[in-house]
């Protein structure tokens, strides 16, 4: 049928393409393969006596209705910013760090509910990868996480010591620069000090480095814009949580099930759970130690954010019993 050419098949894959929020792996246009590796000309020359009902115009129109009931993965079906504002709204986002813009927080007015839904925008997995329980459990993983970082709490704090998150956006008093000197991929630039910054508190330069790189600043030569442009910050956290650090899984996996352990993982009892996201970023120091206080800390984040978010926290919140990377 004449309704059905070749023309109007292209304009209607790119329509609909272009309306899909696709993830920038998956950003390929679907009719690229038919229009550059066979032409209509070409399809009639191949098929020089078939039957009427294998038109070229027929083949475009299956492969059309094959590609639209495709079931997508989470990360190019749904736009990057749809799943957070859904997950966490300004106001429970306001509810969940309830003092970071108290007088008392150096950062103050710093992290806003805004420069985080941007932020998200440049790792689309996060908080929309697995049902919804699963998702907003990793985003409560992840703000509690950054929140231990950051806080600013104490044990008699107003409304408890789990509602100081984000108050801090640059180490206080740091006592080195933190520049590995032995790292020759990533060299420390004169004069610049790689010290805790932003909600996961960024350090040393073999992180500012390749962090930088992937999200577009020079983190050697600019570490300072980390703790001067909000969402750059909540940038450098996401690329952090997203981004697997071997032999270390990335956060995101580990949270959203994508990750099996390794025999040595499970020789060392990393299993599953906020535990091993705890000992991905900091296990050097605080796992393996029962009771410590540090974990302690993210793990009372943790069940607060959990309860906000109306989720469960899932099995091996703790790392006391798991060897470091």
């Amino acid at each position: 049928m004449a309704l059905f050419s070749f023309s109007s098949l292209c304009l209607t894959i790119f329509v609909i393409y272009s309306s899909l929020s696709l993830s920038a792996e998956s950003r390929v246009s679907p009719i690229a393969p038919i229009s550059s590796l066979i032409s209509k000309t070409l399809f009639d020359s191949i098929f020089l006596h078939k039957m009427a009902l294998f038109s070229f115009s027929s083949l475009c129109l299956t492969i059309f209705v094959i590609y639209s009931s495709l079931s997508l993965s989470a990360e190019s079906r749904v736009s990057p910013i749809a799943p957070i504002s859904s997950l966490i709204s300004k106001t429970l986002f306001d509810s969940i760090f309830l003092h970071k813009d108290d007088n008392a927080c150096p950062a103050r007015n710093f992290y806003t509910y805004e420069s985080f839904v941007e932020a998200t925008s440049s790792f689309p997995a996060f908080g929309s990868t697995g049902c919804s329980a699963t998702r907003k459990r990793e985003v409560a993983a992840f703000l509690a996480q950054i929140s231990h970082e950051t806080t600013g709490g104490w044990a008699t704090a107003p409304d408890g010591p789990y509602a100081w998150g984000l108050c801090f956006k640059e180490e206080v008093s740091p006592q080195s620069d933190y520049c590995d000197s032995s790292n020759k991929e990533w060299p420390c630039y004169p004069g610049k000090s790689y010290n805790g910054r932003g909600p996961i508190q960024l350090s040393w330069n073999y992180n500012y480095g390749p962090a930088g790189k992937a999200l577009g600043f020079d983190g050697l030569k600019n570490p300072d814009i980390v703790s001067n442009n909000s969402v750059i910050a909540f940038k450098t956290a996401l690329w952090f949580w997203m981004t697997e650090q071997k032999p270390k899984p990335s956060c995101h996996n580990v949270m959203v099930g994508n990750y099996v352990p390794t025999a040595s993982d499970r020789a060392a009892n990393r299993t599953l759970g906020f535990g091993l996201v705890t000992n991905i970023i900091n296990g050097g120091l605080e796992c393996g130690v029962p009771d410590d206080a540090r974990v302690n800390d993210r793990i009372g984040y943790f069940q607060r954010y959990a309860k906000l978010f109306n989720v469960d926290t899932g099995p091996n919140l703790d790392c006391a019993y798991q060897k470091s990377f």
